[in-house]
């Protein structure tokens, strides 16, 4: 009787997997992301920090008004609606879930949604400007020591 090895868990922005969680209710599925989690036998685990915070889909665009995700979990950065309204609570919440579910499925690193202020990796939306910045939810798995990368970061023409 042969023994099959465990697929290695791995976060996956949801939306980078085609389920419509967006804030305008869409998807943005992402084939070289699925080829990279079909390359290295990858088992995707997907999550939306947002959702998981409580907001619905869909939902106001949102953007940091001050600072980014390590400014949020240190209680300097505010994450607001395109409108003002304040939703620094539910993107902290949802950040926290998201490291829950790490845990929980054994996660050792995370793919994520460039330029999202929860999945942001290296780039986030800061008053309309998109400046180099981390999102909450990166932030919070990064200081867990979780690898940390977005769809951005994956190798072209990866064989």
């Amino acid at each position: 009787m042969s023994q099959s090895k465990a697929r290695t868990p791995i976060l996956v922005s949801a939306c980078l997997l085609g389920i419509a969680c967006r804030y305008d209710g869409r998807a943005k599925p992402n084939s070289a992301v699925s080829e990279h989690l079909a390359r290295h036998d990858l088992l995707a685990i997907p999550v939306c920090p947002e959702q998981l915070g409580g907001l619905p889909t869909p939902r106001e665009p949102t953007r940091f008004s001050r600072g980014d995700g390590q400014d949020i979990l240190t209680g300097h950065g505010e994450v607001v609606t395109h409108s003002g309204k304040p939703l620094t609570e539910p993107f902290r919440k949802g950040a926290e879930q998201t490291l829950l579910i790490a845990r929980l499925c054994g996660c050792q690193s995370a793919l994520l949604k460039e330029r999202s202020p929860s999945c942001g990796v290296n780039q986030i939306d800061c008053d309309g400007h998109i400046v180099a910045g981390i999102g909450v939810a990166s932030a919070r798995l990064k200081a867990e020591g979780l690898q940390v990368f977005s769809e951005e970061d994956l190798p072209r023409g990866e064989e």
